[in-house]
């Protein structure tokens, strides 16, 4: 006792699991059995992206690349000159700064006017535009008069004779036509354009095809350009170590990349030439103002001697020159190196109070003078300053914290440097002073001499200092003038750029792979969708699974596949069809439910209208009168009643008024073709079926039937619906429960459990009706694999078609559709 009460609570509770559960779960056998009803889907995805394919390799634009293999070195020839030394402060970071560089719109420009792309030259066709870069049949060359006409698109038509033709363009919504002759100016509003025709190469083009193109040309704003291919340019490090980087460029035509990328690592080792050499050249600037000042004194003084002595009659006296040497030539060296030191200092200063300051330039004036040391490290240290600043400027704003903050740093450096200088400039006059002074001193105690001599004596002295200063100032100039000549180009060109022959893009590898997969993605998702959206029967096993085989599966029925007549009796028209063999075997299998002797009661119902309750109903009972048993149909789906319709009888009495005491049982029983199969038809439709059918009359008519036949079979009305039939499945021997293949939602399965658990309707089996028996691909068949399989095979019964071989092709390659 207590055993059966622990398996009922474990039953119970695995029915619960299931109603939970149920849907839940992946069921690979209906995956594969949709998967296999959706090939001709797949099929037609594959053929989509194939033509796709197809049309985009073929009308793509195509895409070339073009690279070059730049390495950045730091080696410079002019470090060898000591002049040269301030180098050693450049930036350090050299391949970040080199990177920003040649992607910098203002360099790309630079690259740009120096390549033929300030006009750009096109055929047009049907679905393709191909740019003539350095290959058009004509050329054009403008004189600007208004930047409107930037972008404004010029159409262009050749005559006969290939000398002129004409030529359109919109320009603020009107058309404007003109002709032209070659190698004449066409004089427009907005410019002047001088068109000249190549004959001979125009004459290849129309030869080749050429003459269904558009042509046309565009002027280009400079500025748009460089926007254009700024994005397009791509800098990358390749190797830190060896200080290379990869100079690439897509476009759509090879030779236009090959040229840009060419030109812009060209360019780039042009420009670090000429930006390291500007410092040379500020210096040799500065050495040529003071050079041409010094040279006008030198000249003044060397004019004052020779007017002196001629004059004066004045002779050079030898130990009065060895006495000025002895005495004055160290304090006129002094002095000349004062007097540099304080023009270097004097140019110095005023160049820091001006706002945008060349420290480069600063420290190449600065460079062998007295004051380098002590003015060196501010100046390194502003220099870094300036640098850090300007790598800022490429990753924030102008008006960002961070450059507020150098911009602060830069100017308490700049006036720490200013304060410097002019201390040492005050401390270079304090000293020239000094000497001064002690010139005069020495002066006053030369030996006797008249005042002819002493005035003589001093304009020696004046022009030995203009000239030591001369020579001094031109050898700073061949110093810098060295330096400069040593400037070579620091970075090499490891990999030049080539014309590329074949595209990147598209890609016909690449393009197949991407349809494919897509064709595939689209394939699986439309199963996936369709699996998750299908919802229908399709096989007893799909029952058996969800009720884990707790109702019996007593067979299936196959698919008719001629029109169904009103009568729905099929079996007594072709006893040996494969339908009439089903039913047989449903009626072999009845026996599994019960065998026990004695009259039987066979209740057969369904979860909807049209799952096929009728029609299984009446051949089950004209398939059982044949084996020489009464039965008798009971119609009770009084809502929609069909017996009367399956049987082609009127329905005025019936089931109905037999209820409500109205008729006679025996008048109710009528005669069907078949001699022992009767049936009773639901009668006039009441108001309230519900209560007739739970009546104690019901159980009644029931009893006495049973007296009067071997089989009484009760055709209910729909339980998915009303629960009306129910009372009689309860009481039957056979309750039967009706499905219809790929029309039952899988959701009336819970139905059926429900009925066995929870109305304890244990006998309760299950029909699969409206089987598609041609169905036998990925093992998602109609069997159930519970001993009630068939082995019905093609040929032998005439209602089911023929063999496979007989098929068309599509059917043996997609299988039969529903």
């Amino acid at each position: 006792m207590l055993q059966a009460q622990v398996n009922t609570t474990d039953s119970f509770q695995s029915y619960r699991e299931r109603l939970t559960n149920f849907g839940s779960e992946f069921e690979i056998g209906r995956f594969l059995f949709i998967a296999k009803r959706s090939i001709i889907w797949a099929v037609l995805f594959f053929i989509l992206a194939g033509l796709g394919a197809f049309l985009y390799l073929r009308y793509a634009a195509r895409v070339y690349e073009s690279t070059a293999v730049l390495q950045i070195n730091n080696d410079n020839n002019a470090k060898m000159l000591n002049v040269q030394n301030i180098y050693e402060l450049e930036d350090q970071n050299d391949l970040a700064s080199a990177v920003e560089v040649i992607r910098s719109k203002v360099f790309i420009q630079r690259v740009i006017a120096k390549l033929p792309m300030n006009v750009s030259y096109y055929a047009e066709a049907t679905f393709k535009t191909t740019e003539y870069y350095r290959a058009s049949p004509y050329t054009v060359s403008y004189t600007l008069k208004s930047p409107d006409i930037y972008g404004t698109r010029f159409n262009l038509t050749f005559n006969e004779a290939a000398n002129g033709g004409t030529l359109t363009y919109q320009f603020r919504g009107a058309t404007i036509v003109k002709n032209y002759t070659t190698s004449a100016w066409i004089e427009l509003p907005e410019a002047s354009i001088l068109i000249n025709i190549n004959k001979a190469e125009l004459k290849r083009r129309f030869d080749e095809g050429g003459k269904k193109y558009t042509y046309y040309f565009v002027i280009n704003n400079p500025e748009d350009i460089a926007d254009a291919y700024n994005k397009k340019v791509n800098v990358i490090l390749l190797n830190e170590a060896a200080k290379t980087l990869r100079i690439s460029l897509h476009d759509e035509n090879a030779l236009k990349a090959h040229d840009i990328v060419s030109m812009l690592a060209q360019e780039f080792i042009d420009y670090d030439v000429e930006r390291r050499s500007q410092s040379a050249q500020k210096a040799l600037e500065f050495i040529d103002s003071q050079l041409e000042s010094v040279s006008l004194n030198l000249k003044t003084s060397e004019d004052s001697i020779q007017k002196f002595r001629s004059q004066h009659n004045v002779r050079d006296n030898e130990a009065l020159n060895n006495f000025n040497m002895n005495r004055f030539g160290s304090l006129e060296d002094q002095l000349t190196r004062l007097q540099l030191e304080d023009r270097v200092l004097t140019e110095i200063d005023v160049r820091l109070s001006q706002e945008e300051v060349d420290v480069k330039s600063l420290l190449s004036i600065v460079v062998g003078t007295e004051s380098e040391q002590t003015l060196a490290v501010p100046m390194s240290n502003l220099y870094r300053l300036l640098l850090e600043r300007e790598e800022a400027l490429f990753t924030v704003t102008s008006n960002s914290e961070t450059i507020k903050a150098y911009n602060f740093q830069i100017d308490v450096q700049k006036k720490m440097l200013i304060a410097s200088v002019r201390s040492l400039l005050t401390t270079v006059k304090t000293r020239r002073k000094a000497l001064d002074e002690k010139v005069r001193e020495y002066g006053a105690k030369l030996p006797n001499m008249s005042e002819q001599e002493v005035e003589y004596i001093g304009l020696q002295r004046l022009y030995s200092i203009n000239e030591k200063f001369f020579t001094l100032l031109l050898e700073k100039k061949t110093e810098y003038s060295i330096s400069e000549a040593g400037f070579t180009p620091k970075h090499m060109l490891l990999e030049k750029a080539k014309v590329a022959l074949i595209p990147i893009s598209p890609s016909r590898k690449t393009t197949l792979l991407t349809v494919i997969l897509l064709a595939l993605l689209a394939s699986i998702l439309l199963i996936i969708i369709r699996y998750m959206m299908h919802d229908k029967i399709s096989s007893l096993n799909e029952i058996m699974k969800h009720t884990q085989a707790s109702v019996s599966a007593l067979g299936l029925i196959p698919k008719y596949k001629q029109d169904i007549p009103v009568s729905q009796l099929l079996v007594n028209k072709n006893p040996k069809s494969l339908i009439a063999e089903a039913f047989r075997s449903l009626r072999t299998n009845l026996q599994f439910i019960s065998n026990e002797p004695g009259p039987k009661v066979m209740a057969v119902t369904s979860t909807i209208s049209g799952e096929g309750k009728t029609f299984v109903a009446i051949n089950l009972a004209g398939i059982i009168s044949y084996s020489g048993k009464k039965v008798i149909i009971i119609d009770l789906d009084m809502r929609k009643p069909k017996i009367h319709l399956g049987f082609d009888v009127q329905n005025t009495i019936g089931m109905s008024t037999l209820l409500i005491g109205q008729e006679k049982l025996e008048n109710c029983i009528q005669h069907s073709q078949l001699e022992n199969l009767h049936f009773i038809t639901a009668g006039p439709i009441p108001p309230n079926p519900s209560e007739l059918i739970i009546s104690k009359r019901m159980e009644a008519i029931v009893q006495e039937l049973k007296t009067m036949y071997d089989l009484v079979i009760i055709d209910n009305p729909p339980v998915g619906l009303v629960t009306d039939g129910i009372a009689t499945i309860q009481m039957a021997d056979y309750p039967i429960y009706i499905f219809r293949a790929d029309y039952s939602r899988r959701s009336f399965i819970q139905i059926v459990d429900r009925l066995y658990n929870e109305n304890n309707i244990k006998k309760l089996s299950v029909v699969l009706n409206g089987v598609d028996v041609d169905r036998h691909t990925y093992g998602y068949t109609y069997g159930y694999g519970y001993g009630y399989g068939y082995g019905y095979g093609y040929g032998y019964y005439d209602d089911q078609g023929s063999s496979d071989k007989h098929l068309p092709w599509y059917k043996k390659i997609f299988g039969k559709k529903k």
